[in-house]
């Protein structure tokens, strides 16, 4: 059934009880998909030892996720827009929730990758439809606060991810981590279902879908983080042929998107400087926070910390995303988006720096001071990326802007996690093993500092005087 583009669309006041109900239920949603994107990285290591898992394994486990969300959230935007946003939001809870259930009943490692990839395809259907909706449902004066409020809590649910599946890990088993998002997912429907106007975009209403470009750029990421998971365990045929596969898909998509007439991803768009100076550093940062939430969680727990002490680990995060990311993004919108989007990312690389100090034997001391510097640099750059991505878009396509950098983000975390575990020599069964996790876990961090800085220079290059070009 086709959406009705007669029926008109009550503008929702964001201080109204109902405004405020719909913003809880579609941030909480996108909480839910974001949080569980960093609350595994904490349960990794029980996983493991509790399904027999390898390392290489472990990974798939959370680049199963990872991508099926980035290889298909532009096709969630797509699906809102035709048929759809309130609806197709309310289905990918629903699928989310589904999943989820059955992660948490997997008994091997493979059935636990393969429910990962189903749960994917669950959050790449709400993630897009939450920022549409708001720009669709509320009144043009509340929707700037609207969004920052969803982008601030969006940061925090990441953050409070690991601190929130330490606790489950230790007092209720790994399990849990996939449960708990059934009675949110519940509460975000509650929310939601009610309250949240439908909303469609007429002018895609009967377009056809880019299969093609979703085909080709799914298995161009695929076969790359195949690729790269694999690559200190197989020959160097085997590379050469998905290497191969990988660019081969890659240019195959770079070419249907430009002479397709409806494609999902509009190439045009990145003839603005800002929009892929943004999108570049994007996947350079995200790249390297992907790989940090999960380098530290496991060498802490190497070290011989429970779940729930490593997870406390990422609470600076959370303090200085709920403290500092609206005045972030004020001093964005008075300066302009370069400054804090090249400071952010060179803070963060000294915090992650300083997490050299974890050894076999760490104690706070040496966690805390570049978790809080890293966390000072994350909450610089969060909200005025996401405000420089949305201003650099053509009118009218804020909602594939916003799905483009999602993806971006998400591929980004994708790669570091599937590449840099081989990079640093890290194979098999050594994140049981104290002496091989450290010296992996401290060139990872060299690896992730040098991201930041090259993301630092993409945006003090990229964006140009002011970042307003």
């Amino acid at each position: 059934m086709e959406p009705d583009a007669a029926a008109p669309v009550v503008l929702l006041e964001r201080g109204s009880h109902r405004g405020r109900a719909a913003l809880a239920g579609l941030t909480l949603g996108t909480g839910v998909a974001i949080l569980d994107g960093s609350v595994v990285n904490v349960a990794l290591r029980s996983v493991g030892t509790d399904l027999d898992a390898s390392l290489a394994q472990l990974q798939w486990v959370v680049n199963g996720y990872l991508l099926a969300l980035a290889s298909l959230v532009l096709v969630g935007g797509a699906l809102g827009d035709r048929r759809g946003r309130r609806r197709t939001y309310l289905v990918g809870v629903v699928w989310f929730a589904a999943a989820s259930a059955l992660c948490a009943a997997a008994q091997t490692p493979g059935q636990l990758v393969a429910l990962r990839v189903l749960q994917g395809v669950g959050a790449a259907l709400l993630t897009p439809g939450a920022l549409s909706l708001i720009q669709s449902s509320f009144r043009p004066a509340d929707r700037a606060a609207a969004i920052g409020t969803w982008a601030g809590f969006s940061g925090v649910a990441a953050a409070l991810g690991p601190l929130v599946g330490g606790w489950l890990v230790d007092h209720a088993g790994w399990r849990w981590v996939f449960g708990i998002n059934i009675p949110l997912c519940l509460l975000v429907l509650a929310l939601t279902a009610r309250t949240v106007p439908e909303s469609h975009d007429p002018d895609q209403a009967g377009r056809p879908f880019d299969v093609a470009g979703t085909v080709l750029g799914a298995v161009a990421l695929g076969a790359l983080t195949a690729v790269l998971t694999v690559a200190a365990t197989v020959g160097a045929g085997t590379l050469a042929a998905g290497l191969a596969l990988s660019v081969a898909a890659g240019a195959g998509f770079v070419l249907v998107e430009r002479r397709s007439t409806h494609p999902l991803v509009p190439l045009t768009m990145f003839s603005s400087r800002v929009f892929s100076a943004a999108n570049a550093m994007t996947l350079l940062v995200y790249g390297a926070l992907g790989a940090v939430t999960v380098f530290v969680v496991l060498q802490l727990q190497a070290a011989g910390w429970s779940a729930l002490r490593a997870g406390a680990s990422a609470l600076p995060i959370t303090v200085a995303m709920m403290l500092l990311s609206s005045r972030a993004a004020a001093l964005a919108a008075r300066s302009g988006p370069r400054l804090p989007m090249t400071l952010g990312p060179l803070v963060c690389a000294v915090g992650v720096l300083l997490l050299l100090r974890i050894g076999r034997d760490p104690g706070w001391v040496d966690v805390l001071p570049g978790m809080v510097v890293f966390a000072l640099g994350l909450a610089a750059l969060v909200s005025p990326l996401t405000a420089a991505v949305l201003a650099a878009a053509p009118e009218g396509h804020s909602g594939v802007a916003s799905g483009v950098n999602n993806a971006v983000a998400r591929a980004g975390s994708l790669l570091a996690v599937a590449a840099l575990p081989a990079v640093v020599g890290l194979v098999g069964e050594d994140y049981l093993d104290p002496v091989a996790m450290t010296a992996g876990f401290r060139a990872a961090m060299l690896w992730c500092a040098g991201l930041l800085v090259a993301g630092g220079a993409v945006s003090w290059v990229g964006l140009g005087a002011g970042g307003r070009r």
